[in-house]
């Protein structure tokens, strides 16, 4: 595995340099949001900041730092509750429900989280608090591992597939009731000479966009926890 900006020792900056990487972070974080990882370079962000690139490099010394960095930072934005403080199965849910806003606040990370190990400060911390709101609830061994993992991957999967749903909708150019009304209109006619199908199409448009996919997220992430809570009890 090749060095990353978590292992290598940054090298020092001049003395008259007055750029910092926060202020970097937070202006690449906000060019990512509104334009996506083709909106960003450090030439782009050099020019954002009214600075030269070499005045960047010091702090960041490629794009690949620059992504793990602001990965890191996302993964510093969820909130993960004490155990003693929410119990574990309410602190599960607040923790997966702050993932997918995070997610969804930053729709570039599904492009990126999966190309990269996550190993910065954040993350760890994230990590931590994570695992032991699990062994709180009474998982031991690898099990503590495999219940954290199965609500991160549930939570990632269903947001990440939100993400691409919306990005679809934002290419059209529509509005979310037209798209929908439309996407489920299509629906319904090549669901032809399938009843149920056309069926489960007709009972999804009566609620708009957001509602419905928050209501299939909250069934899933529910029906996930009673599973892993009925593992408790074996």
């Amino acid at each position: 595995m090749k060095e990353s900006i978590w292992t290598r020792q940054a090298a020092a900056a001049p003395a008259r340099e007055t750029l910092s990487r926060e202020q970097i972070v937070k202006t690449a974080m906000t060019t990512l949001d509104e334009d996506g990882l083709a909106g960003l370079s450090i030439r782009k962000l050099a020019a954002k900041l009214g600075a030269g690139a070499t005045s960047l490099y010091w702090h960041v010394p490629t794009k690949d730092d620059l992504v793990d960095l602001l990965i890191d930072e996302v993964w510093g934005e969820i909130d993960v509750p004490e155990p003693e403080l929410a119990g574990w199965r309410n602190g599960a849910m607040l923790f997966a429900h702050s993932l997918r806003s995070a997610v969804l606040r930053h729709p570039w990370l599904p492009e990126v989280m999966y190309t990269r190990p996550s190993t910065g400060p954040k993350a760890m911390r994230l990590g931590s608090r994570g695992l032991a709101l699990f062994a709180a609830a009474g998982f031991t061994g690898d099990d503590i591992d495999l219940s954290m993992g199965s609500v991160m991957s549930y939570v990632l999967g269903c947001a990440s597939a939100e993400v691409a749903t919306r990005e679809m909708m934002r290419r059209s150019g529509q509005s979310p009731d037209d798209w929908t009304a439309q996407m489920l209109q299509h629906a319904e006619t090549v669901a032809a000479g399938h009843p149920e199908m056309q069926e489960s199409v007709r009972r999804r448009g009566h609620a708009d966009l957001d509602a419905t996919l928050t209501r299939q997220f909250v069934f899933g992430l529910d029906a996930l926890l009673n599973g892993l809570e009925s593992q408790l009890k074996t």
